[in-house]
This record gives structure tokens, sequence and C-alpha cells, in this order.
């Protein structure tokens, strides 16, 4: 692994006086590295992930993604978060645009690309995702794992250095979990930084270099997989897999 790709030092969220969202946390992530942020629901860790692309803005601490400082005041945000590619829950396509537009759409806009530029690196990525055929339909007539396979191909079409992916298989049928499940494995295997906030623990285990357990706005524990799921030391940890690896 070379250097780190990002890096959170001292990252606090708060929402309003009540909720402390986010307390203290620090992260590197290397470049290549496949980091999953696992947790009970609250626990901060969809917080986290929309901090580093600035979704949520940072009540304390940096963040810094390929040596460039978003939380700077002179950051050029456009320009970081062109390089960051993130994947959400929703699948956040245009209704009214073909599965071709919406994968062209940021690229010209973004990155200047010639409409054919653009047509071309959609196909291309359309396929890597296994849905060229899907081109010239609308996101209605296709499946909730479809719509997220063309979520994942939009944002690759960006060429980021990054993937953030905020629990993209949670509003799927369990039948299109894996499709959009194997598509991630994939990019891992080709060495795409990723940064995934799930609770597929079947995928942390397969893909992931590192497991972070958050709660409560902390990390607790963090190791490989095999250090988590089977060799958990602290208490908190090990309760929390044991009901989430149980069912």
């Amino acid at each position: 692994m070379t250097s780190s790709m990002i890096t959170v030092t001292d990252l606090h969220k708060s929402f309003g006086s009540q909720v402390h969202a986010v307390r203290g946390v620090d992260l590197d992530v290397g470049t290549g590295e496949v980091v999953v942020i696992v947790g009970p629901s609250g626990s901060g860790k969809s917080t986290v992930l929309r901090c580093m692309n600035l979704l949520e803005t940072p009540t304390q601490g940096t963040i810094t993604i390929d040596g460039v400082v978003l939380t700077d005041r002179q950051a050029d945000l456009d320009l970081a978060r062109a390089e960051m590619g993130m994947v959400f829950q929703s699948f956040n396509l245009f209704s009214h645009l073909t599965v071709l537009e919406n994968v062209t759409l940021a690229q010209r806009k973004v990155r200047n690309r010639s409409k054919s530029e653009a047509k071309d690196e959609a196909m291309r990525q359309l396929t890597r995702v296994g849905i060229p055929e899907k081109a010239d339909s609308y996101p209605r007539q296709l499946s909730g794992g479809q719509q997220q396979r063309v979520a994942i191909a939009r944002s690759l079409a960006m060429g980021p250095k990054v993937m953030l992916f905020d629990e993209p298989t949670s509003a799927l049928d369990p039948e299109m979990i894996k499709e959009v499940l194997d598509v991630m494995l994939e990019l891992a295997a080709e060495g795409m930084t990723m940064v995934v906030v799930t609770h597929e623990m079947g995928f942390a285990r397969a893909a992931a270099d590192r497991v972070i357990f958050m709660d409560e706005g902390r990390i607790v524990e963090a190791g490989t997989p095999e250090d988590l799921f089977d060799n958990a030391q602290n208490p908190r940890t090990i309760e929390f897999f044991e009901k989430v690896l149980s069912h």
C-alpha cells in the first residue's frame, strides 16, 4: 500500500446543541485500501462518510483527500469532489433522463468531455457493471439493483480516485443485493480506494482490508476482518458482532 489517500483528523460533527454525532474520529485510508465502517444505527458512521466530501460540514477537524485539505476555506471543493465518487442508499438518478444521459451528464458538465467522449466512457462503465443493454432505458424501467449499478457507473465514469459508499444495498430487495456487492468486490480487486458504510458483513469479510467499528460517534475498534469478526477485544465490539453475525 502506498501513501495516504484520505486522512481524517479529530473529526467532530454536531447537529445543534443536542446531537454530537461524531466525536473525535481519526482515520487514515491508504491508496488502494478498502475500509468498511460498521456499527449500530446512529453510531455516526454515515456522518463520517458525508463529512469526507463535505456533504456535511465538520464542526471541528481536518479532512485531507489526495493531499488537498478539504476543510481549508481556500480549497476548490468542486475540483476535489470530482475526484470522489459517492454512492448513496437512494440511487439519485434523474428520472426524466435515460441511463446513458444519467451517466454522461456530469462528465460533460464537470469534466468538460465531448458528447462522444462521454458516451464512450459511459458505455465502458455500464459494461463494467454488467448492464450496457440498459443504456436507452429510463430509471423507472430498471430494478433497484440495476439502478444502483447505474449510480456506480455514473461515479466511475468521472474517473474518481476514491469511491465512498453509504449503505448502498440497504434499499434493495435481498436478491438484488448480490449484484451490487459483486460490482463492489470487483472494484476492490482492481485496487480502487473505497470507504464503505454497510450492514453487509459478508462483503466486509470478503473485501475489506480493514474494518472499523463505530459506536456513539467514536471508533471503538479497528483491524482486519479476522481481527474484528473472530477476535474482537472490546466488549462493545464483541456484543455487536454476536448480534449481527447470529442472524
